[in-house]
């Protein structure tokens, strides 16, 4: 799957708008559940009482770095209209948002900052 370049290069510059310029005009890579069946968006959280943590990636193998011992990680490339999508129906169990968050270049996003960004 190709990578998601835009966002790559904004990540690493550490460049909040240009990150944003980036969904709303390229891609981002979405982990998801390694179900049969309809494709579901894959989110995380520390404990049963903490808000979702919502996972970003600029590319397959930035996904792969975060969970290394697992071996059916899949993805699907998003673009604004699904992200957006995406994050209005599940805004209010979200509490964050990670892009890359294994790295190379992490960056934390606030969902409702990131939604109004998507939506300009």
């Amino acid at each position: 799957m190709p990578a998601a370049k835009q966002l790559a290069e904004a990540l690493a510059a550490a460049d909040t708008a240009a990150v944003a310029f980036a969904l709303r005009n390229d891609a981002v890579i979405v982990p998801l559940l390694p179900v049969d069946g309809l494709a579901q968006v894959r989110v995380f959280r520390a404990s049963v009482e903490d808000p979702f943590t919502l996972l970003l990636f600029s590319s397959a193998e930035n996904y792969v770095r975060m969970l290394p011992e697992e071996t059916d990680l899949r993805v699907l490339r998003y673009g604004r209209a699904q992200l957006v999508e995406f994050m209005e129906k599940h805004l209010d169990t979200l509490g964050t948002v990670w892009f890359d968050v294994a790295g190379p270049h992490p960056m934390q996003a606030d969902p409702v900052e990131l939604l109004a960004a998507l939506t300009l």
